[in-house]
């Protein structure tokens, strides 16, 4: 990745039209925790310090929570100025139905598909050619999150990778702390699951089942395997029993917990709390099985306003978000990768460097949102939340994977 010195960046100017006058523009996300509010608040820093005025609409619960309540005030006539989604296709009828603005003229302007990386961040913005988003971020759900003193406490190394972890699960209980911590969320089981996959089954049947659409391979042997591991990981979470992620990932930071399966962004979590990467915490990608990335993350999308000012306002934070200056102030604190190769990330911490080597290297796949529709999405997160809330058996969890994935084709 092509490197240029943090100085040389922030004193770069950023080739967008500085406003008359400051516009004030809602912006709509879910990033509510400690470590989310840390790296929204740069976002904010650099808008306001434009000239413009970032106005924080905040909304707590979560995506699954939040993304309902910005789409029924989009299609209901009283939008933002911006809001976040996740990379792929939680926006595309939005899109579609002609209320979000296009932004190919600044994407042009500032270069975006020579700069933007992977690619398919940016083709995950693109409709008929236009482009409706600004991409701001690499989240990586596939992450195994360790306390260090958990295991130091029971006098045992710290697991370099899952099977060591599970093989470590009784330690971990007779010491009295929770094996492995999962909050109670559908969405936060549906991730652990999609974790497993890759780490258990390996990329080659990940993207079988998931790009080739391949249903003999998902109603296959390695996937059983993959069911058999989350039956696995659900007697190991038994005893946790919050309900935020963030919660779940306190449980290993207070070492209240041996891990966490969780996306990249809990490090923002760690180092709210003053956790050294390598020293209080050990972070796993591709649960230390298989070191890879999908490459999701969140942009954000601009609903059509019927106002000259707001609208140039927009365009002036769209291009504003991918700049190298905020990138990299957003994604230190965030824990995310950015989404351009040309800045200078010397700061990251030892779990993001690690990230860093794994996009380098191009060992990277679609996220889940950008392969398959929200409606399969929502079923299968409905299905990882019954699956790990009750007794079903891997077997007929399978089954009904297959099922709801067929139907989805």
């Amino acid at each position: 990745m092509k490197t240029k010195t943090l100085a040389a960046l922030l004193s770069t100017a950023i080739a967008v039209p500085v406003a008359a006058s400051a516009v004030e523009l809602e912006v709509t996300h879910w990033w509510t925790s400690g470590g989310e509010a840390a790296a929204v608040a740069e976002l904010a820093k650099a808008f306001d310090a434009s000239g413009d005025k970032w106005v924080d609409g905040a909304i707590a619960g979560g995506g699954d929570t939040a993304r309902p309540i910005m789409i029924s005030r989009i299609t209901g006539g009283d939008p933002m100025g911006a809001t976040q989604f996740n990379h792929g296709q939680q926006a595309m009828e939005l899109v579609e139905a002609g209320l979000m603005l296009d932004l190919t003229d600044v994407a042009e302007a500032e270069g975006w598909k020579d700069k933007v990386y992977p690619p398919a961040l940016l083709d995950s913005c693109t409709v008929d050619g236009k482009i409706y988003c600004a991409p701001v971020n690499i989240h990586s759900p596939e992450w195994l999150w360790l306390s260090n003193k958990v295991y130091e406490d029971i006098g045992i190394p710290v697991p370099t990778n899952w099977n060591e972890f599970v093989a470590s699960a009784p330690q971990v209980e007779a010491a009295g702390k929770i094996p492995l911590a999962l909050g109670g969320q559908p969405w936060q089981s549906n991730l652990a699951f999609g974790a497993l996959t890759v780490a258990v089954a390996g990329l080659d049947v990940w993207k079988k089942v998931n790009v080739e659409k391949d249903m003999d391979a998902a109603a296959g042997p390695e996937m059983a395997a993959v069911f058999k591991a989350a039956a696995d990981a659900r007697k190991l979470a038994a005893k946790s029993t919050v309900q935020d992620w963030n919660q779940a990932t306190n449980l290993v930071i207070t070492d209240q917990a041996a891990g966490q399966i969780m996306g990249d962004w809990a490090q923002g979590e760690f180092q709210v709390a003053g956790e050294v990467a390598g020293k209080d915490y050990t972070c796993l990608p591709g649960l230390g099985l298989n070191k890879y990335l999908s490459t999701g993350g969140d942009a954000f999308y601009f609903p059509k306003l019927d106002d000259p000012e707001k609208e140039a306002a927009q365009k002036r934070l769209a291009a504003l978000l991918v700049s190298p200056p905020v990138q990299v102030a957003f994604n230190l604190k965030k824990g995310s990768l950015p989404i351009r190769g040309d800045v200078d990330l010397a700061a990251a911490n030892d779990c993001m460097k690690k990230g860093l080597e794994i996009l380098a290297g191009g060992n990277i796949v679609p996220s889940g949102d950008q392969v398959w529709s929200p409606d399969v999405q929502t079923q299968l997160g409905d299905l990882q939340a019954e699956f790990w809330k009750s007794d079903m058996t891997p077997e007929d969890a399978q089954a009904k994977y297959v099922e709801i994935l067929k139907a989805g084709l």
